[in-house]
């Protein structure tokens, strides 16, 4: 386009709209993630477990990245395009704390224009993933990096160190049972070939004790705070405060232990959680949260099984969406999630396992409500995605309303956090005075 003629002014005034001509036009050409260029980062946060390391990255728009994994020293190397260097990405420097499993320090810095560059130095060596999140609740765009260990965690192995003097004084107190144990250990290792033999059905049936496995589910954590109160308390805090005093007075049990699902703030996939209660073998799971309702009004405490055909309201129903959406919330690796786990825990769910469960709950609920008001008077069903073990019996109680502003100061309250602990105990040890557990064959 060419101008011909006039003055000064009109010459500046034509290149100032031939150069926003420019401009505009080459918006229209270009590509997705050049249209990165420029996003504002909103938020850093760090969340470090045992199981692995969260870090996200939270921006209004969807970030390209790259990295690359470098050892001697153990280095993971992030570049993220569309950005500058700012005090909000610097922040990432002071969230690593000491105590964080897998990463030493954070390094940040710009690295080319419009690209900075991430430098983690490890710990250890990692298999890290990196992926993106749609905008969900509150939360807008976000890149996230778990950072696994090559040597994954083993739950079991952790049980095995926490429970080995708990046995041993569990033998030293039952000398008799503890050599029925050892002898029916014994008798598994013997070939059917190597003794012509009949079993004798004494020694298939040792009446030794074992330790009885309670695995406690602190529901969400990490990116998924749960519900929030009027006065802001967080649901992720209070039930893993509750959860962690369940701990403890299971623990105080000689012949039970407990295993917790997560022991810090920091977020863990519904199938996880399942899968953790599963490989520890856990005679029981029970998932603890804190309830919320768009009404203010409502309160009491609740227990729910799993059910198979439907929930038996429409607010079971509703609590069962919102529990399920945690995965959404909580930012959940769709990429790497085991499709064969989740088929079983969708097939797999026997009538025997919601049976017990019945069971469980409503002796659960019987001791919290001697002391709390209850929602309702029975045990409630839906169809929890936490509750799918196809083997273990499994509850989920909602403790009180967090969104009631009077039970929310009840929550916060430690003498009500100590009286439903107490009253899921009592409850726990009810069921099993009516219900013994089976005999299973243990990789411990």
């Amino acid at each position: 386009m060419k101008f011909i003629g006039g003055n000064r002014a009109n010459r500046l005034k034509r290149r100032e709209l031939l150069k926003r001509i420019a401009q505009t036009s080459a918006l229209i050409f270009l590509g997705p993630s050049q249209i990165a260029w420029g996003a504002k980062l909103v938020a850093v946060r760090i969340w470090p477990a045992e199981d692995y390391t969260r870090v996200t990255l939270e921006s209004d728009q969807v970030l390209k990245v790259s990295h690359q994994l470098l050892t001697n020293p153990y280095r993971l190397v992030v570049d993220v395009e569309g950005l500058e260097l700012n005090n909000t990405i610097k922040e990432l420097v002071a969230k690593v704390n000491s105590n964080d499993p897998y990463i030493a320090q954070v390094r940040v810095g710009q690295f080319q224009p419009k690209v900075v560059r991430l430098v983690f130095d490890l710990k250890e060596s990692i298999q890290p993933q990196l992926f993106t999140l749609d905008p969900v609740g509150t939360y807008q765009n976000r890149l996230v990096f778990d950072l696994y260990p090559t040597v994954a965690h083993d739950p079991l192995m952790e049980l095995v160190r926490q429970s080995a003097k708990k046995e041993a004084a569990l033998d030293a107190d039952d000398p008799i049972g503890a050599i029925a144990k050892r002898e029916s250990q014994k008798a598994e290792t013997i070939k059917p070939n190597q003794s012509d033999s009949k079993p004798d059905s004494k020694a298939t049936k040792p009446s030794h004790r074992r330790l009885l496995t309670i695995a406690i589910d602190p529901g969400h954590g990490g990116e998924d705070p749960g519900a929030i109160g009027k006065r802001g308390s967080r649901e992720k805090d209070i039930v893993l405060a509750i959860s962690r005093r369940l701990k403890q007075k299971i623990e105080a049990e000689p012949d039970m232990r407990s295993y917790l699902t997560r022991d810090g703030d920091y977020f863990v996939p519904l199938h996880v959680r399942v899968n953790k209660a599963r490989r520890v073998q856990a005679d029981l799971f029970v998932s603890i949260h804190a309830d919320a309702f768009v009404k203010p009004h409502a309160r009491g405490a609740s227990v729910f099984a799993l059910s198979q055909q439907g929930a038996t309201s429409t607010a079971a129903r509703w609590l069962a969406n919102k529990e399920n959406s945690a995965d959404l919330i909580g930012g959940l690796n769709i990429k790497t999630q085991d499709k064969q786990v989740a088929q079983l825990l969708l097939d797999m769910s026997t009538t025997a396992q919601i049976k017990d469960s019945l069971k469980l709950g409503d002796a659960v609920l019987k001791q919290i409500g001697g002391f709390a008001k209850l929602h309702k008077p029975q045990v409630e069903q839906a169809s929890f995605a936490v509750l799918k073990a196809p083997d273990v019996p499994s509850i989920l109680i909602e403790t009180a309303f967090i969104s009631n502003p009077e039970e929310e100061a009840r929550l916060n309250d430690h003498e009500y956090q100590e009286q439903i602990a107490q009253a899921i105990l009592r409850g726990v040890r009810s069921y099993f005075a009516k219900n013994p557990p089976v005999a299973k064959s243990r990789q411990i």
